[in-house]
């Protein structure tokens, strides 16, 4: 942000018996000016705060960890415990295949003050592509359907339906449903799988056939 330095014009004091009074109104106009460019300055940045973007705006702030690692987001703690992979998914009675890989992940997390609905995560890829959550397994069946309540564990899993080639340097987001009014700096957590080019091979080259949703 620029911002431009306002001149203040002080008229010229009077010679005679008003030189007094002049030193005087010289000195209120400064004051004046001083106050008036503050004003200013103060208006030009709540103009800027004003036309912050809406993804400036919401910027979420990032606490990261990886695989077996409680990481505290101060709001919510998040821990992700392991995770497998599928050919198809056993869900309410049917059976969900795919061209692709179902990718469970088991997690736990707890909140610190008051309960909260964790959402369901994105699978952040190594070169930034985001996939969301499958939504063919229903939500009350994963973690996001449990409240997080203050100081106790509690676990569940997340689904995922993503090509094998997006796994190695992959990591889970973690955070809170939207709400209406976006909220700056809403944490989040970012959980890298540790999986390298040769440990997705292994993943993806051994999948379970049918992983039941109702696996406890």
């Amino acid at each position: 942000m620029t911002t431009t330095e306002q001149r203040t014009v002080v008229a010229p004091a009077r010679r005679g018996g008003g030189r007094r009074a002049g030193r005087g109104q010289g000195a209120g106009g400064r004051l004046l000016g001083v106050v008036m460019g503050l004003v200013l300055l103060a208006a030009a940045v709540a103009v800027q705060t004003l036309h912050m973007t809406e993804g400036q705006e919401g910027d979420p702030l990032t606490y990261t960890g990886v695989k077996g690692e409680a990481v505290d987001a101060r709001r919510f703690t998040v821990r992700l415990d392991s995770f497998t992979a599928a050919r198809s998914l056993q869900s309410s009675g049917n059976t969900l295949g795919t061209d692709n890989l179902f990718l469970i992940v088991n997690t736990s997390a707890k909140s610190s003050r008051e309960p909260y609905h964790l959402a369901q995560p994105v699978l952040l890829t190594a070169d930034g592509k985001r996939f969301t959550a499958t939504d063919r397994v229903n939500s009350d069946l994963t973690l996001a359907n449990t409240w997080v309540q203050p100081d106790i564990w509690v676990s569940g899993r997340f689904y995922f339906e993503v090509p094998p080639s997006v796994l190695p340097g992959a990591r889970v987001v973690f955070g809170l449903p939207n709400k209406t009014l976006v909220e700056s700096y809403q944490p989040e957590v970012e959980v890298d799988l540790g999986l390298d080019e040769k440990g997705a091979r292994k993943l993806a080259a051994s999948p379970q056939d049918v992983y039941s949703t109702d696996k406890k």
